[in-house]
């Protein structure tokens, strides 16, 4: 069975969020709504997603500020600005900010999901497969990682450890968000299997170099970063 396509769809207007939400579901997406900027923002850097909507006017956070945090962590999803901000330069803006497209309200739902289904089409073209934060490379396809062209062994946990601090390169990583998607458990179990992998990961992306990428966030998390 084909998996289905996941689409956040981050909207403070209840009744649009509905509109738009109703609309995908009958194409057979799976639609996660948040209606303020703050938990949306969450949803798009925790979680993965294959498409997101974003509402340009939000509460606590607003879209650009989203698409743009997210862009940051080197995150490459279709992102689709849905505003009633209908100016030359609010457009703009939304590109600028990291944004594939640009749709005013109000749109009709057929317009919508041509859009989306362009989209997801151009992100099936192009997939993201090489990973690049300063001079630590990691590919997807071959399951290679490097640093300044030294062949690095990693074991397969520390593998998927290492993808996860990269594709939020540059943001706080806490214990929770490594427990759920790199352990798969959604509580904690009390072990220092966190701080055992880490280390050796630090020992293997750190120590023979100059620079040291993998940071401790004392009482937050980790931080995987170039800067």
């Amino acid at each position: 069975m084909q998996e289905l396509v996941k689409i956040l769809l981050i909207e403070d207007d209840k009744q649009v969020s509905e509109f738009v939400s109703l609309g995908l579901q009958e194409q057979g997406y799976s639609v996660t709504c948040a209606y303020d900027g703050e938990k949306g923002k969450q949803l798009a850097i925790d979680k993965h997603f294959d498409l997101l909507i974003v509402d340009r006017m939000l509460p606590f956070c607003d879209g650009l500020s989203i698409v743009e945090q997210v862009r940051s962590g080197g995150n490459k999803v279709p992102v689709l600005f849905l505003s009633a901000l209908a100016d030359v330069n609010d457009r703009i803006d939304g590109l600028k900010a990291g944004g594939d497209d640009y749709l005013v309200k109000p749109f009709a739902i057929e317009e919508l999901l041509a859009r989306i289904e362009v989209l997801l089409r151009r992100q099936d073209a192009v997939p993201t497969t090489r990973l690049k934060v300063g001079e630590l490379e990691l590919d997807l396809l071959t399951q290679k990682v490097s640093r300044e062209g030294k062949n690095l062994n990693l074991q397969p946990r520390e593998f998927r450890l290492l993808e996860y601090l990269m594709k939020h390169a540059g943001q706080v990583v806490t214990r929770t968000m490594l427990l759920e998607n790199v352990w798969e458990y959604h509580f904690d179990p009390q072990t220092n299997v966190i701080d055992v992998h880490v280390s050796r990961l630090r020992q293997k992306i750190d120590k023979d170099f100059d620079t040291a990428l993998l940071s401790t966030i004392r009482g937050e998390g980790y931080m995987l970063s170039d800067s």
